[in-house]
């Protein structure tokens, strides 16, 4: 599978089938960090990604107001 990350933006291609879970795992990432997206779908920590598949790893980001 490739998989696109953001900040700096690079791709990487990971071989098989896995859980959301188990890329993240083999990255190093933790999982509340990023919002895993596949075709605009917005995944599960649970969702199975496949080898031909393509997901977008995007970083959480949160803010408050004053």
């Amino acid at each position: 599978m490739k998989v696109v990350l953001r900040n700096p933006r690079r791709e990487l291609d990971i071989e098989g089938d896995a859980s959301v879970k188990d890329v993240l795992r083999r990255l190093d990432i933790i999982p509340e960090t990023v919002l895993v997206i596949r075709e605009g779908e917005l995944l599960l920590k649970t969702d199975r990604v496949a080898d031909s598949d393509t997901i977008e790893l995007r970083p959480v980001i949160s803010g408050g107001s004053r």
